[in-house]
């Protein structure tokens, strides 16, 4: 239900866009458009990446690699995969959500986006160019930390049931 309300909103936000200055909105629609078809082939390549390892490994597989009862080492394989791999979060979201429905456990997937999403092994050398290499050094190494941090939050928060 609420989907569908977004949706009303969006397209009486879009008509009264339209109708007040029909030129920008047309100008919006095209870099949107632009936009998405940018992002389209990351997109796919994550999707396709997701589907293969969904595809070959079965919940079992999944679940013991990632699940609660991986461990300390899921954990941490987990936020080690997150902290050096570039995905966009538009991709890894529902990536995680995908894993979780086949066995990855909360915590696992907590460290792996967080780690993802605050961490950039991949992105280090440009970061030293621009802010120092103690400064890019020193801020991933609390943001690690910080994500591992994130992740038992979430996990907490899930295993209260607040959060699904």
């Amino acid at each position: 239900m609420d989907t569908v309300v977004l949706y009303i909103v969006a397209l009486v936000l879009f008509a009264l866009s339209f109708i007040k200055d029909r030129k920008k909105t047309l100008m919006a629609i095209n870099k949107g458009l632009k936009a998405i078809e940018g992002i389209l082939p990351q997109f796919l390549a994550v999707v396709v990446i997701i589907a293969m390892v969904l595809a070959l490994l079965d919940p079992a597989a999944i679940s013991k690699v990632l699940g609660r009862e991986s461990g300390v080492f899921g954990f941490l394989m987990a936020a080690l995969v997150g902290a050096v791999t570039l995905v966009p979060g538009f991709v890894a979201f529902p990536a995680a959500g995908e894993l979780l429905e086949n066995g990855a456990g909360v915590l696992q997937i907590a460290a792996f986006v967080s780690s993802l999403m605050m961490v950039g092994v991949i992105t280090l050398p440009m970061e030293m160019a621009v802010f120092g290499k103690k400064a890019a050094i020193l801020r991933n190494l609390f943001a690690f930390i910080f994500s591992l941090f994130a992740a038992f939050f979430v996990a907490w928060i899930v295993s209260l049931g607040v959060a699904v």
